[in-house]
């Protein structure tokens, strides 16, 4: 019987021993999740650093893909007169004044510069939420930062995509409610901006893409490039048409 009494004590020493190791990794690990998370985002619970996680997101820009020192060389061999800061300057009016004219409803906050395909882009973005008696609000409008993202060139045009980063308030209004978003929270994102330059809209329309390649329209002989003032061989001035500037054609969150 004394056999089976210390059998027992051993057994409940046992239980002891390893109950209290187990209570002490317990404490040591949930120390060590506790320091990581009060260290990483300031919060000694995992609810907590999820929330200080969303607010940091809230306001930390995004990042953009920038590629301006790979396509900067390129459009200014064939647009020697291309302005890098002017063409940046006027994409980041475009896009804030994109988002006003949801904000406000009204076409007239896209400025000069501007194709008519992205005007009517923003009439109809303007008509859908007039006819669900619906708004939506970009408030306090601020751009982090724009590079140049992509330089594509085709038969009679070229395209130049500027990626800018954002920040704004936005929420969306449905009869007086709002439904999404929140007035008071920041919102950190992407738009791309799209800039054309059309030399012959013939050729853009009537054939495929197959390449660049501009003619002299008096001996024609090829251009030296899209932004040629001249013919090289004949002397004769290229003459700029009304179609033949930098209009901004597409604005699209990315």
């Amino acid at each position: 019987m004394l056999t089976g009494q210390i059998g027992t004590i051993v057994i409940l020493v046992l239980v002891l021993v390893v109950g209290g190791a187990g209570f002490v990794a317990y404490r040591v690990i949930r120390n060590r999740i506790r320091n990581f998370t009060r260290m990483a985002f300031g919060s000694d619970t995992i609810t907590g650093s999820f929330q200080n996680m969303e607010k940091m997101l809230d306001v930390t820009p995004k990042s953009v893909s920038a590629a301006t020192s790979l396509y900067l060389p390129q459009i200014l061999r064939d647009f020697p007169e291309f302005h890098y800061d002017e063409m940046k300057k006027r994409a980041e009016n475009v896009l804030s004044g994109y988002l006003q004219g949801i904000d406000a409803k009204n076409v007239a906050r896209l400025k000069e510069g501007t194709t008519s395909e992205l005007r009517e882009k923003l009439s109809m973005k303007i008509d859908a939420l007039k006819e669900e008696n619906a708004g939506e609000h970009y408030k306090n409008i601020k751009i982090h930062r724009t590079e140049i993202k992509a330089y594509q060139k085709r038969k009679g045009r070229c395209s130049i995509v500027f990626q800018s980063a954002v920040q704004y308030y936005f929420f969306r209004k449905k009869d007086g409610q709002v439904t999404e978003g929140a007035e008071d929270r920041l919102v950190q994102t992407r738009y791309n901006v799209e800039m054309i330059y059309i030399q012959d809209r013939d050729v853009v329309e009537n054939q495929a893409d197959s390449g660049l390649a501009m003619n002299c329209p008096n001996c024609g002989a090829p251009l030296p490039g899209l932004g040629a003032k001249k013919c090289l061989y004949c002397d004769s001035p290229i003459v700029e048409f009304s179609i033949r500037i930098w209009n901004f054609s597409d604005v699209v969150k990315v």
